[in-house]
């Protein structure tokens, strides 16, 4: 699991798309103004899917 995604904070249970927001809201606005960032953005926002996805499939077996 990404160092990113443990300093959210978030729950497993959130959506992808409210874990997505909350992300969003924690970045610096300068950091979302820069265009030549955008590529470096998507891919830190795919990260965070991504284990986020890993978190989910976590608690779903530890629930069984």
């Amino acid at each position: 699991m990404s160092r990113a995604y443990r300093d959210l904070g978030v729950s497993p249970e959130i959506t992808p798309l409210a874990m997505l927001r909350i992300a969003i809201g924690r970045l610096h606005p300068d950091t979302l103004a820069v265009r030549s960032w955008r590529a470096a953005r998507k891919r830190y926002y795919r990260e965070l899917l991504q284990a986020h996805a890993e978190a989910q499939a976590l608690a779903h077996v530890a629930c069984e």
